[in-house]
């Protein structure tokens, strides 16, 4: 399930307070500043650092 648009540009990474970009191929929002990947469940975003997954350096650099 995609996610609102309008949603997402209002949406920053709870750590890095860094915006986020949607990828919709692993349903999570990701941060490169932080190195986070914050999973998206029905639709709605898990904004929880003990719920995000840590992304490994390709990923980070990755664009």
């Amino acid at each position: 399930m995609p996610i609102d648009k309008k949603l997402l540009t209002l949406l920053v990474c709870p750590v890095s307070k860094a915006p986020v970009e949607y990828d919709e191929a692993n349903e999570e929002l990701v941060c490169r500043a932080s190195g986070l990947a914050y999973p998206v469940r029905d639709g709605i975003p898990v904004m929880l650092e003990s719920e995000a997954r840590q992304l490994s350096a390709d990923e980070v650099l990755d664009k």
